[in-house]
């Protein structure tokens, strides 16, 4: 895996994501070596958080530009120098600033139940989360170019306020997404790693047990509110025997996840 290293405050021969991006991984990428790479970094600076992008970037970005734009995330630019690196980066690091704490701001923050639901989901949807989580490389295939963010944020959960992202309304907005990723740490053990145009990765230090396992899919099964059929409710008991084989666990937040 070829490991560049990204300073904003240099030219690049690559386009970064923003300010944040500290590292851009190419030339074989995996979702291992992802991790193995974002493990060192935690380790090097456990006072920061570092986020990876997973799939479709370029679309990624563009949900995160307008998802930004939201009337409860939006900081406005318009006396940013955008031809000043320096300037660009304090405007931006006001704007995470910004959003950390609008995220936590209880008059805003959305819970769990809130969420339940939402998110329209059919047979072919849950077969996807199987697919995903039973070949998580698959994840990166679309791109094989990962970024990695440097968050200024003092907790996991609000590593999100790094790449803002859920914008069309039929999917999870920044407030959903911010409350599955409180949800699965406080409840199951998993920390938020990246995130892409429409997928949320979460890592846990051991694969859950059997019992675990499937107190994380009844969760799943009232989240995502699927058909109520013989053929979901087998789809589902397949996505706890593959997660209590895997360390990660990957969730679509959109409505075109599947695809």
């Amino acid at each position: 895996m070829q490991i560049d290293s990204i300073n904003f405050r240099k030219t690049s021969a690559f386009r970064p994501v923003n300010t944040f991006s500290h590292l851009r991984l190419s030339e074989g990428t995996s979702l291992t070596a992802v991790l193995a790479c974002l493990d060192e970094l935690r380790q090097r600076e456990p006072a920061l958080r570092f986020l990876c992008t997973l799939d479709d970037l370029n679309q990624c970005c563009y949900t995160h530009m307008h998802a930004s734009q939201d009337d409860r995330l939006y900081l406005s630019s318009a006396d940013v120098d955008f031809d000043d690196p320096l300037a660009v980066h304090a405007y931006e690091a006001q704007q995470l600033n910004h959003v950390q704490a609008q995220l936590d701001n209880p008059e805003l923050r959305q819970s769990w139940d809130e969420v339940v639901g939402t998110l329209p989901t059919g047979e072919e949807d849950v077969d996807a989360l199987i697919s995903m989580n039973q070949t998580p490389e698959k994840l990166l295939a679309h791109d094989a170019v990962v970024y990695v963010q440097r968050v200024h944020v003092p907790r996991d959960d609000l590593a999100i306020a790094g790449l803002a992202n859920g914008y069309f309304s039929c999917d999870w907005d920044v407030f959903q997404n911010h409350a599955v990723i409180r949800h699965l740490e406080s409840v199951h053990g998993y920390r938020f790693f990246g995130i892409g145009a429409s997928w949320l990765g979460f890592v846990r230090d051991q694969p859950p047990d059997a019992m675990q396992a499937q107190r994380l899919v009844n969760d799943l099964t009232a989240l995502y509110a699927a058909d109520d059929t013989a053929a979901v409710a087998q789809a589902w008991s397949a996505l706890a025997y593959v997660l209590t084989e895997r360390h990660t666990l990957l969730l679509g937040y959109t409505e075109n996840y599947a695809e």
